[in-house]
């Protein structure tokens, strides 16, 4: 906003170029008083996801179950089935683990790529409630 102003001795007029920036400043503190009131009621949504490459070692003798595309489930350990469902798979597992108490076998996850995710979540949310510990997903490996 320029304004024009007369000096007091002569009738020479000057400019003003005066902005006020009071108004500014005080939007701008509202706004920081915003995000700082709002800022802890921000979940951050991190997912870390592990990857192929820095996956370790499979155990020697894991338990694995497997859920085939059309949806079926097996128990397996070292190659022989162990049960045919996921009731008769929990049972199996919170079995072996309480034989073996000092080290509880690993149970891996091989799911078909077109499997439903809600599947593989069913069998993880059943182990969790039967308490097993140590349940991993399999992978395999990128060809290159």
């Amino acid at each position: 906003m320029a304004l024009l102003a007369r000096r007091q001795s002569g009738s020479r007029r000057r400019m003003l170029a005066d902005i006020n920036v009071v108004p500014y400043i005080d939007v701008m503190l509202v706004l920081v008083v915003i995000l700082m009131v709002a800022a802890p009621f921000v979940n951050p949504s991190l997912v870390n996801l592990p990857t192929v490459g820095k996956s370790s070692r499979a155990p020697d003798r894991p338990l694995e179950i497997v859920i085939r595309a059309d949806g079926r489930l097996t128990l397996r350990e070292v190659g022989k089935e162990l049960a045919n469902d996921l009731p008769g798979a929990v049972a199996a597992i919170k079995k072996r683990q309480q034989a073996r108490k000092d080290q509880p076998p690993p149970v891996v996850i091989a799911a078909d790529k077109d499997v439903r995710y809600d599947h593989v979540m069913k069998v993880m949310d059943a182990l969790q409630k039967e308490g097993v510990a140590r349940v991993g997903l399999s992978v395999k490996p990128p060809t290159p």
